[in-house]
């Protein structure tokens, strides 16, 4: 059985060092065109600099997606991009279109190519296909399930990779017009307003402004919105299924988010490669996830085609036991330094999650600002603020106030 690849979302820099720090074994982003997050931050070309040097540092990769649907307009400034990627020395390009394959063939000859989950591949005669054009790594497509990916692992010699966790797509693969048709953003070249997770109800024709909800509740009705994905409790069947590649989504989702989750895969694989006979799935993990705040969960297409069961027509997340207040930035033998991202105050309860995953819990008594003065609060984002602790905290821990 071969070790799958954990990789992470980087939307910038800081989720993209977060999420390598805290177990990824690769990191997918984008520069500033051509990827499908256009409202994620994005990385300038000194960024990617940066993070490429930094994930090399640590013994792991980067992939840049470069998997928007171009339109001829698009292609001008295409080669040029290309052929800065590769002086960049990232690992593999993520890519949808045909012509985009055919232009990084000619200006990035000597990277990877991954074809993107965008290219809706669900069956062997297209993987092979792919497979003779020169892609490494077939990204499958999210309409996938178990018994059809082991045919794929049977039939083809490229790597394959699968989405296990993150926000799942009412249209098939992510072809969606609908926020194009409502907004004018392009869902296709990664502008997407998320439309489908809007409230709706019906309008009669002849009763303007009247409102009739499609199924109602108290919340109003959300009739496209789709839980989202989450395999933790069936890694063992992910393992075994020649999975080379397990992928998270959320680009957009914030750097907690991408912290814990990314942490969770990482313990879960590492304790089921340790001894698959004696692995047990662990109810913390879940408990974990649901603190990064999601909606409810579903195992998507892996077991057969999805009902109802598959939809949140509540259109609510999970209410999470915790709130992000900040990241460890400097620990010393008295205490550490917080950044500040969330108001907190004496008297609060914390919990402290390590890039191990170690939980400390700690109780607010005193803190002090960058002046050196106590202070009763912590009001402004991404101030400085000194907790004295007698634990030794690791940078780039996570800082949780625990809800009453």
């Amino acid at each position: 059985m071969n070790k799958p690849e954990l990789l992470a979302p980087a939307g910038d820099l800081e989720k993209m060092k977060t999420a390598l720090l805290y177990g990824a074994d690769a990191v997918y982003c984008a520069g500033m065109r051509y990827g499908l997050r256009e409202r994620a931050t994005n990385f300038t070309e000194s960024e990617l600099k940066e993070g490429i040097d930094f994930a090399h540092s640590l013994g792991k990769k980067v992939y840049i997606t470069v998997n928007a649907m171009p339109h001829n307009r698009d292609l001008v400034e295409l080669p040029d991009y290309l052929k800065r990627l590769q002086a960049l020395k990232a690992d593999a390009l993520i890519i949808s279109d045909p012509g985009v394959l055919m232009l990084a063939k000619t200006h990035a000859p000597d990277l990877d190519y991954h074809l993107s989950t965008q290219a809706n591949t669900v069956n062997v005669a297209s993987a092979k296909f792919w497979q003779q054009q020169g892609i490494s790594r077939l990204i499958l497509a999210r309409e996938l399930s178990f018994d059809e990916i082991k045919e794929f692992r049977e039939h083809c010699q490229v790597e394959l990779e699968c989405f296990v966790h993150g926000a799942m797509c009412m249209a098939y693969s992510g072809r969606c017009l609908i926020s194009n048709f409502l907004t004018g953003r392009d869902a296709n070249a990664g502008d997407c307003a998320q439309a489908c997770r809007w409230k709706y109800a019906v309008m009669e024709q002849n009763r303007e402004n009247e409102y009739f909800p499609v199924e109602e509740t108290e919340e109003g009705t959300a009739i496209f919105y789709s839980k989202d994905l989450c395999m933790i409790e069936h890694l063992p069947l992910l393992m075994q299924s020649g999975i080379d590649g397990l992928k998270i989504e959320g680009r957009m989702k914030s750097l907690h988010y991408v912290a814990t989750v990314t942490g969770v895969y990482r313990q879960a694989i590492d304790r089921y490669l340790k001894d698959p006979n004696t692995y047990r799935y662990d109810p913390q993990w879940m408990i974990e996830i649901q603190k990064a705040g999601t909606r409810e969960f579903t195992t998507g297409f892996y077991f057969g085609k999805p009902g109802a069961e598959a939809q949140n027509y509540s259109g609510l997340s999970v209410d999470r036991s915790i709130d992000f207040v900040g990241i460890v930035r400097e620990s010393r033998a008295d205490g550490i330094w917080i950044e500040q991202r969330n108001n907190f105050k004496i008297g609060d309860s914390l919990e402290i999650l390590t890039p191990t995953m170690d939980c400390i819990l700690h109780k607010v008594e005193s803190m002090q600002n960058r002046d050196g003065q106590d202070i009763v609060v912590a009001p402004h984002a991404q101030m400085s603020v000194f907790l004295p602790i007698k634990e030794t905290i690791p940078v780039q821990s996570l800082v949780r106030r625990i809800k009453e």
